[in-house]
């Protein structure tokens, strides 16, 4: 499936592939038709994390990509070699070595220390503590990062190119994307046909090392928060029986991960749980999501909502029907009876 290399002038145009397990069947529609697939008292819970800018040159030999924030003020981040994001990821040869200890500048004012190397990944994690604390950091890291981004795009990104309409506080590292297309007239739109809105807070990690080795560590540990507020809706709305569509993987991530006998509990935690075929939901109905590539953990994560026959079934139409992927492409939405009557509504049309 080709890659989406620009981001939409016009996201209501977007296109949306709806795949209804309870049918096993799939259909065409575009996002600004999602409303009409969520009815009074279902819940729609979105990640409002803004994206930080979190790709650091340091050198000519050597490009830090931010993966986490630690609680104890460090950071985890990525090595990448030479080149830039016009090479692609596995193309950009090994970084230069770091050593626990080692300064590192990355210009604007941004500055810090390697505090160690974990061996196991061939060296390329490294945590690192900035010179600068509080608003200082904030401020430096802004004038020197820029958003991370991958080779398929077609021009560099903007930190605005990255920013979902709603987002919050900046706790992502790549975007969390299956909310990009979601225009406030949407989000009006679903309130209109009775659905309610809730947030919560997940930092989305990077999605590709360029190293198959490292990728199939990924996702690693990524905090959430979810609020009383929040976690009362959700648990209120599987009480009466409704539907809880989540915006993207990560929402899915966290709402599981704080699974607790069928309820979903607040608080502010840490999750690296893996989500499969074999995987039994708690908490989510549904999913809104980009098209994702058949063999990463993104896809693996479908298998937990539908089929991997009616998957592989639905984006190779998909593909067919020139559907985009990535982070600007197109999005799916997996719910199960969704087109119980919006098929026949639509022949109708």
């Amino acid at each position: 499936m080709k890659a989406a290399t620009l981001p939409r002038s016009e996201p209501n145009r977007e296109r949306l592939l709806v795949v209804d397990p309870e049918r096993d069947t799939f259909a065409d529609f575009s996002i600004a038709d999602l409303p009409q697939f969520l009815g009074p008292g279902d819940a729609v819970v979105l990640n409002d994390a803004a994206t930080l800018p979190a790709s650091l040159r340091a050198d000519e030999e050597l490009e830090l990509r931010l993966m986490s924030e630690l609680e104890d003020g460090t950071w985890l981040a990525l090595t990448l070699g030479r080149g830039d994001s016009r090479v692609p990821t596995e193309a950009r040869g090994s970084p230069r070595p770091l050593s626990r200890g080692e300064q590192l500048d990355f210009g604007s004012g941004l500055r810090a220390c390697v505090i160690s190397v974990e061996p196991e990944s061939s060296s390329r994690f490294v945590r690192i503590v900035f010179e600068q604390t509080g608003s200082a950091l904030w401020q430096a890291l802004y004038r020197a990062a820029r958003p991370i981004q991958y080779s398929y795009l077609a021009r560099p990104l903007a930190l605005w190119d990255v920013q979902n309409a709603f987002a919050s506080r900046p706790w992502a590292f790549e975007p969390p994307s299956a909310a990009k297309p979601l225009t406030f007239e949407t989000l009006f739109g679903l309130e209109a046909r009775g659905a309610i809105l809730a947030h919560l807070t997940h930092a989305a990690g990077i999605s590709s090392t360029g190293d198959s080795a490292l990728d199939r560590r990924l996702p690693l540990g990524e905090r959430y928060e979810i609020s009383v507020a929040t976690a009362t809706l959700v648990n209120e709305t599987l009480a009466r029986g409704a539907s809880v569509l989540a915006v993207g993987t990560s929402v899915t991530r966290a709402l599981e991960a704080a699974a607790r006998g069928g309820r979903v509990q607040p608080g502010s935690e840490r999750t690296s749980l893996l989500l499969g075929p074999s995987s039994k939901l708690q908490i989510c109905s549904g999913l809104l999501t980009g098209l994702h590539e058949p063999g990463t953990s993104h896809y693996s994560l479908l298998e937990a909502f539908a089929s991997r026959g009616l998957l592989d079934r639905s984006f190779a139409h998909a593909e067919a029907q020139g559907y985009l992927q990535h982070e600007f492409g197109d999005s799916c939405l997996i719910l199960a009876g969704a087109l119980r009557d919006q098929l026949r509504a639509k022949q109708a049309a």
